[in-house]
């Protein structure tokens, strides 16, 4: 089904959550996907790049340790054999309304900041979630550096109705199975962690179990890259692989390079109202926050703070360029 919107000027865009690519076969292994680190962008992107490290570097031998002993205490065909939960709204419809929508985060630390909220109880914080407003949830489900598990994702899908995003390091479709079966509306994918083959892979297999996918980007090379995904919501993270450091400038200046019928969400760094307008005015249509929330004794007042009133997603800068050229 498709959802159109009117935009502010007249413009119109589809979120639609049909018509997926059908998914492919034979992606690349996670033993293969090891043997390739140091992680970069593949095709014509890695061969210009330098190998620096990142602070993915860190993280994703740790979620492939757990991933392949999860992988042995449960095969895939069994995961594929669980009945998913009703999933309620989709991901992307979610975020298919004129205003600029919120996904609040499920989050007890992070690598940049150390514990976050490490006591959270995620029933009751979705709950909030839901009656403050929120559009859509994300869940990280890492262990090792964000403090989160898969039970993270199944107790958040069965408290709240929003659609709820799996946010994790997913480099293997067992990953994308796992999201389906504990209830995730959506999985991330990040273009910096996988090569052309993987990416279109993962993101065609969510299609076909009805999987929305936020595919993050961080540079001009990994956007031109997701947008050949097609289906895909661009969503653009503000903070640098390398220094840590968080410019929402990343965002803007990106934001004219996506197409006005391609859902765009901002990711890191939002922290107050005026960023929201910032981004909403640069055509982004949600916002994923997790640490202002979070880090507010009332996490209801800190929503409304970001969010109340909602600003009116804008034609993103390309979209006002073609304007005026037209006239």
């Amino acid at each position: 089904m498709s959802a159109l919107h009117d935009r502010p000027g007249g413009v119109s865009r589809a979120a639609s959550t049909e018509g997926h690519a059908p998914a492919q076969t034979g992606a690349a292994s996670t033993a293969a996907y090891v043997a390739s680190m140091p992680v970069v962008p593949a095709g014509a992107y890695a061969a210009s790049m330098p190998v620096v490290p990142t602070y993915l570097d860190r993280i994703v031998p740790a979620v492939v340790r757990r991933l392949e002993e999860r992988k042995r205490r449960r095969p895939q065909s069994e995961l594929e054999a669980i009945a998913a939960p009703d999933r309620g709204a989709s991901f992307a419809a979610a975020l298919g309304g004129p205003e600029v929508s919120l996904i609040a985060e499920v989050k007890r630390s992070s690598p940049s900041k150390g514990p976050i909220r490490p006591d959270l109880e995620v029933g009751p914080l979705v709950e909030a979630y839901e009656r403050s407003g929120a559009r859509a949830v994300s869940v990280l489900t890492e262990e090792d550096f964000f403090g989160g598990n898969l039970e993270d994702l199944r107790v958040a899908a069965a408290h709240t109705r929003l659609p709820v995003l799996r946010k994790d390091f997913i480099v293997d479709p067992y990953q994308v199975h796992e999201a389906r079966a504990y209830g995730a509306s959506a999985v991330l994918l990040i273009a910096a962690l996988l090569d052309d083959r993987l990416l279109e892979g993962l993101a065609a297999l969510a299609g076909r179990l009805g999987l929305d996918v936020l595919l993050e980007v961080h540079d001009e090379a990994e956007l031109a890259r997701a947008l050949a995904v097609e289906y895909a919501i661009v969503g653009i993270n503000n903070r640098d692989l390398h220094s840590f450091e968080v410019s929402l400038d990343t965002t803007i200046r990106l934001a004219g390079l996506v197409p006005q019928g391609r859902l765009l969400v901002g990711e890191s760094g939002i922290r107050d109202g005026d960023h929201v307008a910032r981004l909403a005015s640069s055509g982004v249509d949600g916002v994923l926050v997790g640490e202002s929330i979070l880090m507010s004794t009332d996490v209801g007042e800190a929503i409304a703070a970001l969010m109340l009133p909602a600003p009116p997603v804008m034609l993103r800068p390309e979209g006002l360029t073609k304007m005026k050229e037209a006239r």
